[in-house]
This record gives C-alpha cells, structure tokens and sequence, in this order.
C-alpha cells in the first residue's frame, strides 16, 4: 500500500515538475499590434525591439520576452522595424500585454507619432497649465495636473 502511494507522489511531482520548465525558444521575432478604439496602427507586425513607458518604469522588449501586463504611462513607444528605422508615437497611456510565442500587444485610447508635435506650442501649453496646478478650484488643478504629466512627456520627444 505504501510503496503504490509513494510511486503515485513521485509521478505526479515529475509531471508537475516538467510543466514548470520554460518553453524552447520558438522564434527570434516580434509580432506587434498597436491598437486604438478607433484605428489599428500595426498588426501583428515583425518588427525587433519595442520600448515603453510602463508605469514601474520605461524597458524594452525583444523577441521571446517573459509574457507580461503592464499598464503604461503617458510617453513615447519606440519601434525598431525589421529593418532597422525606428518609429516613435506618443501614447496617453494604456496597456503592454506580452503572450507567449513573442507577441506584443498595446492598446491605448490615443497614439500619435512623434513627428506631429511643435516644441513651441508643447512649450506655451506647458507654461499656461503650470499656472493652473495651483488654482483654489480643485477640478481646474487636477486637470491641470493631468495636462503637465501629459505636456512634460511630449516636452520630452518634440523637436
């Protein structure tokens, strides 16, 4: 009776045991979707690299990447193309979500590219919310505030 159980355990801790390995490398590229509520901007594109600005930090993410979720925080995605340009589009926020067998997905209420901002304009909006942070109205200041994060994150990118 005992020896029965005793070889029961131990096969279900070598099953349970090969479970818990890590998958073989399947594939050295990186499908991308970018998607918006009213737009698909890539999908399920190869591309080599992308980086983004998660919340608990900016990081890249490669081929084979450890699947995660991570929510993102105003800032620009970095798209390094199979051949080689990078695309950059400043993202409002949103969600990472990287799934097995090197797949990226973001979703994001808005993306615009880069190349769409004036650092003028970026500049006066920064300076007239800035003033605003402040006010003794409590709905003007949290917007305000809202629109610094937002502002100094394209600060950031605008040429």
């Amino acid at each position: 009776m005992f020896r029965s159980t005793a070889l029961r355990t131990v096969a279900r801790a070598q099953a349970v045991a090969r479970r818990s390995y890590a998958d073989v490398a399947t594939s050295d590229v990186l499908k991308l979707s970018l998607a918006l509520p009213h737009e698909t901007i890539f999908s399920s594109e190869t591309v080599t690299q992308v980086n983004v600005p998660g919340v608990s930090g900016e990081f890249g993410i490669l081929a084979n990447h450890v699947p995660i979720i991570e929510q993102l925080k105003p800032g620009v995605v970095q798209i390094t193309e199979s051949s080689g340009s990078i695309k950059e589009y400043f993202v409002a926020g949103g969600f990472a979500t990287v799934q097995p067998g090197s797949t990226l997905s973001i979703t994001t209420v808005e993306a615009f590219e880069a190349s769409a901002f004036s650092a003028e304009a970026i500049k006066t909006q920064l300076a007239e919310a800035q003033k605003n942070v402040n006010s003794s109205d409590e709905a003007v200041a949290a917007e305000a505030s809202i629109q610094v994060e937002v502002l100094e994150a394209l600060q950031a990118i605008a040429k």
